[in-house]
């Protein structure tokens, strides 16, 4: 009898030790696939991509955007229940957080971000769509490496024979050369092309950085406006269906021909496509809305090929002109594009 109550107590001890353990909070967050957004539609009512002075096309396929769902406040028994789902990742909370930052910070970076991957998406398809970006002097600095060589609404055209496609690609070009090195800038004054020879100077923040000594703007003139409305998305991996989306509603083809097409990727304004996070969430919320192409950024087909659900086909893509080039032989079935491979 003294046994027995001796072990009936140490059953009940062992399962409320067990119990405690299951409901303990840990550090970690779990990722599973989130909503999927077509940039070709509406949201509560409204397109999702306002083209306001240009006539728009309608798409008989999808162009979605894909996105992660982030689960926070995770105890023990749900973070082991959760990692052998094979469609949620169970990752440390800083990989989604930083230490260094409140939920609140990093919520605000994130939406900050989904702003620059539309700002960045408009300047690509612009420039696919025949509107190139231009870069005009703006002012020269004191003793500036440019005086007498460049002036106040020269607009800059290339650095040593490459054109100036941005901001960011001039100082690439610029930052190319060492102070001291001689640059051939190509510009157009008045609207008439010229290019002079400038002996680079030093950067202010940084005197080992060749710089130009002028300040410069960036604008795109064209003749409609453009307007991106999708709220409660955060991040910049929406980059790349913006684009496209931009794209399709302008150009009067289907760039889908009837798809649905679902993708994800940073971009910047040269129309690079960068990696991103959740690759194998974002696979597996495509193929359940319906997708049966998949846009990979080049950076994440090696994952994604190892994670690829049944009827959904991958696509490698580099930049913006390999996404067009891929969709245009998809729907044509004239080639084939790159998939990847694990």
């Amino acid at each position: 009898m003294r046994r027995g109550w001796t072990v009936l107590t140490g059953a009940v001890l062992l399962l409320a030790l067990a119990t405690g353990l299951t409901s303990m909070p840990v550090p970690y967050v779990a990722l599973g696939p989130g909503p999927t957004v077509n940039t070709l539609g509406d949201s509560d009512g409204k397109p999702i991509i306002r083209i306001t002075g240009h006539d728009t096309s309608t798409s008989r396929g999808h162009l979605n955007l894909t996105t992660v769902s982030v689960g926070d406040g995770l105890d023990l028994g749900t973070a082991v229940r959760l990692w052998i789902d094979d469609s949620v990742a169970v990752v440390p909370r800083e990989f989604v957080y930083p230490p260094n930052q409140s939920a609140k910070q990093t919520d605000a970076q994130n939406a900050a971000d989904f702003k620059q991957s539309q700002s960045s998406a408009e300047t690509v398809a612009l420039r696919a769509l025949g509107y190139p970006v231009r870069v005009t002097v703006t002012e020269l600095a004191a003793g500036s490496a440019s005086a007498g060589k460049l002036a106040a609404g020269d607009v800059l055209t290339a650095v040593d024979g490459t054109p100036v496609t941005s901001r960011e690609k001039l100082l690439e070009l610029v930052r190319a050369k060492g102070p001291g090195q001689t640059l051939t800038v190509g510009y157009r004054r008045g609207g008439k092309p010229d290019r002079a020879a400038i002996v680079a100077g030093k950067a202010e923040d940084d005197p080992a950085r060749a710089a130009l000594g002028v300040g410069v703007r960036q604008d795109q003139p064209h003749p409609f406006t453009i307007g991106i409305a999708l709220d409660r998305i955060g991040g910049p991996s929406a980059g790349l269906m913006f684009a496209l989306g931009i794209i399709d509603k302008i150009e009067p083809d289907d760039l889908t021909g009837g798809m649905f097409v679902a993708g994800t990727g940073t971009i910047d304004d040269e129309g690079m496509v960068g990696p991103i996070g959740g690759i194998q969430q974002k696979l597996v919320a495509a193929r359940r809305a319906g997708a049966t192409v998949f846009l990979v950024p080049a950076g994440n087909c090696a994952e994604a090929a190892a994670a690829t659900p049944n009827g959904l086909r991958l696509v490698r893509v580099e930049k913006l002109d390999t996404a067009l080039t891929a969709l245009e032989q998809l729907r044509t079935h004239r080639g084939s594009p790159v998939g990847c491979a694990s």
